[in-house]
């Protein structure tokens, strides 16, 4: 981590004990992976076969939503009647996949009521209209004959937008998933949150396209004919909407837990048939192989950047083009535009990221140190611009700042006397919390807007008050986060097991798991006392790959030491580690699929001498190490 160092204990989580045992007997699970299972809430034996085995069964009731009644009936009275219907999405995967959806759903309902529906979509420029549904799209929007307007991904915060929409007799329909301001709603026919204050729905945690799947799911359930409608809605038409909301509620981050996960298991597996020509093509390029399982990951880090990269540095309704167009040669164009943005995007993030490394590099040098939060901007020391940042990128390099420090992060960029920025946070750390207590009140308010969630922030304020929300906000992080917090940091793993525990048997259970992301993390696992096998290879100047085995039963497995934060080469070099050497493990297991070079291999997270070495050069005992430097 760059900073100053910090204690750093490594820490297996309870053992399970009875509970365990029976889910592992009455499942056919290892041991290990029941114990994991219980100690993430699965302790009853059909908890855990409902994760392990997700279905559409799972899928909650729509209709529990609050306004879902309302919205349903709205919607389908403007699709019988022919009127222009608007949906106002967002510029990131979430918004795009939302209008994809509900759009998709809108017009199919549309023909089983015997109409050619006229379903319209805006999705704002992020520089020119910026973030939330405009006051002049909306009067626009009335201009042009549209008498129902419906937000996805957005909209829960737009009181103005829907005071407009109120002025000039339109329809409102808000379907979000962002924390409602001080739990007032907007006045609307129906507003769909499962966040909202008295919403009853039972699964919290929807993307903004969850949200609008969900009416969708509504809509063409009160529309199904009989019951062979209903089969097919059921076996096909749903099935095939999750595959794109799975990408969606993957790269929105938010836990794949409960319905999320659901939505996200079953998506990845019918991710391997595309049927879109687009999405075909984008794969392609992504250089996903649909001929074997698709993981988060994949999705994550291949998928997701490329759909972003239309709205991050051009126009996001390319995606949405892309998504709907039945033409092949059409859809092919706009995907390989899509990959053409995310290497622009990835040029212009690497030479920001460049210079933003520097400064952090300088302040660790300094007496004073990294602050608890990071504030950047785009201006140097004497106040003048340095290199304008790309609005576009200004979240990932705020992502790859909390990577690199483990400290929350804003990252701005000025344009024109605004500042606009975009913020990442750190595990039990509140970031909308911590922007809505700077802000401040009335018309002295800080910031010109702001949004988001714990996580992840997006907001704007003039270029002049920037030092002042520096300020506030290292006045706030100091008094909210706790000693033990700042002072420690934990290497968690679930379980400890013998390298020889991992049998085709576990490794296949282990799968079961997934998908893993934001919620539901890749199991970390411990083995004690492994001896190196093999010589130290430096990769890349910084990472390690080795072979250990276990001494006691000879089972041995590849492994690369990999971290942002960590220069593992540079730890071996000082710790003297060698082939021979016993070590103390914290891993995860990799699939690799390569068709040469393919089979599991471990990521190792973490490692120390049995000798009492940390990876960091501290000294261990008992599992508990004080290192000159945490790894993480």
């Amino acid at each position: 981590m760059i900073g100053e160092g910090k204690s750093a204990w490594w820490v297996v989580k309870a053992q399970a004990g009875g509970a365990a045992e029976t889910v592992a007997r009455e499942l056919k699970l290892p041991r290990a992976i029941a114990e994991i299972l219980v100690c993430r809430g699965m302790s009853e034996v059909e908890q855990a076969r409902a994760f392990l085995f997700p279905s559409l069964d799972q899928l909650h009731d729509p209709m529990l939503m609050l306004g879902m009644g309302a919205a349903v009936a709205r919607l389908r009275s403007a699709l019988a009647a022919g009127e222009p219907v608007l949906i106002y999405g967002d510029y990131d995967v979430d918004g795009t996949v939302a209008t994809v959806l509900l759009k998709t759903a809108a017009e199919r309902a549309a023909a089983v009521l015997g109409v050619v529906a006229d379903v319209q979509y805006h999705i704002p420029h992020r520089i020119r209209e910026g973030y939330g549904m405009q006051e002049s799209r909306i009067a626009a929007a009335a201009e042009e004959g549209v008498r129902l307007v419906v937000s996805v991904d957005t909209g829960i915060r737009a009181f103005a937008a829907a005071e407009e929409c109120k002025r000039l007799g339109l329809d409102l329909i808000v379907t979000d998933h962002h924390l409602p301001e001080g739990g007032g709603v907007p006045q609307a026919v129906a507003v769909l949150n499962p966040n909202q204050v008295g919403d009853e729905y039972p699964y919290k945690e929807l993307c903004g396209a969850g949200v609008a799947f969900k009416l969708a799911q509504a809509l063409l359930e009160s529309t199904a004919r009989d019951e062979d409608d209903r089969k097919r809605l059921r076996e096909k038409t749903l099935p095939s909407f999750l595959k794109l909301l799975a990408i969606a509620t993957i790269a929105d981050a938010v836990p794949l837990t409960g319905e999320n996960r659901v939505i996200a298991s079953i998506g990845l597996r019918e991710l391997r048939r595309p049927s879109q020509p687009g999405l075909r093509a984008l794969m392609e390029l992504a250089a996903i192989d649909a001929s074997q399982p698709i993981s988060a990951t994949d999705v994550g880090f291949r998928l997701a950047p490329r759909i972003n990269a239309a709205g991050r540095m051009d126009i996001a309704s390319d995606v949405v083009e892309m998504f709907l167009s039945k033409n092949a040669e059409v859809a092919r164009t706009l995907a390989e535009k899509l990959h053409r943005l995310n290497d622009d995007r990835r040029a212009t993030e690497v030479e920001a990221l460049r210079e933003i490394e520097a400064r952090l590099e300088k302040s660790v040098a300094s007496s004073e140190g990294l602050p608890p939060i990071l504030v950047l901007d785009d201006m140097s020391e004497d106040g003048e611009p340095v290199r304008g940042w790309h609005r576009g990128v200004v979240g990932i390099l705020a992502s790859r700042v909390v990577d690199r420090t483990g400290r929350p992060a804003l990252v701005i960029t000025h344009e024109d006397g605004q500042a606009h920025g975009s913020g990442r946070s750190v595990k039990g750390f509140h970031l909308l919390d911590a922007l809505t207590a700077v802000h401040g009140e009335g018309d002295e308010g800080l910031f010109t807007r702001f949004g988001g969630h714990a996580h992840a922030v997006g907001f704007s304020l003039p270029s002049e008050r920037v030092a002042e929300l520096r300020s506030r906000m290292e006045l706030y992080v100091r008094s909210h986060v706790l000693d033990d917090e700042t002072e420690h940091e934990q290497t968690e793993c679930d379980i400890e097991v013998r390298l020889g525990e991992i049998t085709p048997e576990f490794l296949n259970a282990l799968e079961l798991l997934g998908p893993f992301g934001n919620g539901n993390p890749e199991p970390v696992l411990m083995s004690c006392g492994v001896r190196v096998a093999s010589a130290l290879k430096v990769v890349k100047d910084r990472h390690l790959r080795l072979s250990v085995e276990d001494a006691a039963d000879g089972a041995r497995f590849g492994g690369m030491a990999w971290s942002r934060r960590s220069n593992w080469a540079e730890l071996a070099q000082q710790n003297g580690w060698a082939q021979g050497d016993s070590m103390d493990l914290a891993y995860r297991l990799r699939h690799n699929r390569h068709p040469d070079f393919g089979g599991w291999e471990l990521e190792i997270i973490n490692l120390r001498g049995s000798a009492g070495l940390s990876s960091s050069g501290g000294k261990a005992t008992g599992g508990k190490a004080t290192p000159v430097r945490t790894q993480s």
